[in-house]
């Protein structure tokens, strides 16, 4: 069987809010999908260990965001690969709320749809949530992102959580080069380039990676230094 195929489908890259009572939570997802058009209704996608999961089956309403191309890595990081157990994931984040109570991520994103639960279907590892659309509109021109851009361009992984999720292989050791080598994160796919720094700046371009202090981490997901390895 070859996974690969699955890449030919078409997935977008999306944000989707959950949660009532001033209890939110939201979460990258790729699988968001029209199912009709009267009533308009769209379902989503969502891992049962995600704590976006609770809050949906809990308040029976969900936001998406449809981000787009031009996305900061840091913003995908905050939202996929970080757990809003663990931290606030709207700190520093553009929102609005709903009609149905939800933030609605706006940053960098094209468009939103609001639903409300009318039914979901267990998938083992996942729920399917199907919503019946309350709200929706276009908020910028700028293109979407699709998976396959935010793994070919941007360089990105998906989470383990994901419905996509494949186990990936380490890099392949580099051959020797001039210069400075790249690094990738095998958590989620950033690459450090010498070049170029840390996205958020904390580190000047030039610096090579082996320069870079022992406690330094991901700016995309905070995975710490050895679990960086050689491009290649």
């Amino acid at each position: 069987m070859n996974k690969s195929a699955f890449y030919k489908l078409s997935y977008g890259l999306y944000v989707i809010t959950s949660g009532k009572e001033e209890r939110f939570n939201g979460q990258i997802a790729n699988t968001v999908f029209q199912v009709t058009s009267e009533p308009p209704t769209v379902a989503v996608s969502i891992n049962k260990q995600n704590f976006t999961h609770e809050h949906i089956a809990a308040s029976r309403r969900f936001a998406v965001s449809i981000l787009e191309e031009a996305t900061p890595m840091t913003m995908i990081g905050q939202f996929g690969f970080k757990c809003g157990r663990d931290i606030n994931k709207f700190e520093g984040i553009g929102t609005r709320t709903g009609k149905t109570g939800v933030p609605v991520v706006t940053d960098h994103a094209v468009a939103f749809i609001e639903a409300e639960v009318v039914g979901e279907m267990d998938c083992g590892t996942h729920t399917i949530f199907l919503g019946q659309v309350v709200e929706c509109d276009v908020l910028a021109a700028a293109e979407p992102m699709t998976y396959a851009y935010y793994h070919k361009v941007k360089g990105g992984r998906a989470p383990k959580t994901a419905p996509t999720y494949q186990e990936q292989a380490p890099p392949k050791p580099a051959a020797p080069v001039a210069g400075a080598a790249r690094y990738v994160c095998t958590v989620c796919g950033y690459i450090y380039d010498p070049e170029k720094g840390d996205p958020e700046g904390n580190v000047k371009a030039g610096t090579r990676f082996e320069e870079l202090p022992v406690d330094w981490t991901c700016p995309v997901c905070g995975a710490e230094k050895d679990k960086f390895a050689k491009e290649g």
